[in-house]
């Protein structure tokens, strides 16, 4: 994974790797422009580096029904919120993989279904404070029909179970608090948002 290079407002004293495992954690010294002039006072700050991610709402426009996956998640446990999280379909992008690339097999390997159309949605940052990771957005046109089952890679310890949820059940969940991860909570949004758009482009 290539890493950008730095701004001309930061001066990156020291940098350091400081774990290496599963995920990467560097340690920097650095200081910034202020905007008043001047330089901040040299700091430190941890980076978690875990790659760049994509992820994908999977979406049947003819019979108006989502595909989504529960699965364990170690760090909504340790966190203390709910450890099955429903989720849209995700995946990490490997060095020179495209984010579509990623979306369309982990549709299949999570799922169990294949991406017909693929709609951009948005690129946003997972935790800027403390993470470099970023996450594309996708809304996927599939087709629902025989859609559920447990799916997942076990060599990955992957075990999923697809669920197939309208529209107003979708809406409920997302109203009623209960989309606890970012991915899915903006996806969610972002198509009741614009969902004539949708229909219009994808008729149904």
């Amino acid at each position: 994974m290539s890493e950008p290079s730095p701004p001309a407002t930061i001066d990156v004293i020291e940098k350091r790797t400081v774990f290496q495992g599963y995920f990467r954690v560097d340690a920097y010294t650095l200081r910034h422009a202020l905007f008043d002039g001047g330089w901040s006072a040299p700091m430190s700050r941890e980076v978690f580096e875990r790659g760049h991610a994509a992820a994908l709402l999977p979406y049947d426009p003819a019979l108006r029904k989502f595909v989504l996956c529960e699965q364990f998640r170690v760090g909504a446990y340790a966190g203390g919120m709910d450890p099955w999280q429903l989720e849209v379909v995700s995946g990490i992008i490997e060095d020179g993989e495209a984010p579509e690339t990623v979306v369309r097999r982990e549709t299949e390997e999570e799922a169990g279904r294949t991406v017909l159309d693929l709609w951009p949605v948005q690129r946003y940052l997972a935790s800027p404070g403390g993470t470099s990771e970023t996450i594309a957005l996708y809304l996927g046109r599939i087709s629902t029909e025989g859609a559920g089952g447990i799916f997942g890679l076990p060599g990955e310890n992957e075990h999923i179970r697809a669920k197939v949820l309208g529209e107003d059940e979708l809406k409920e969940l997302m109203d009623a608090g209960a989309l606890t991860n970012a991915a899915t909570l903006i996806l969610a949004q972002w198509f009741f948002l614009n969902r004539d758009r949708i229909r219009a482009q994808w008729k149904a």
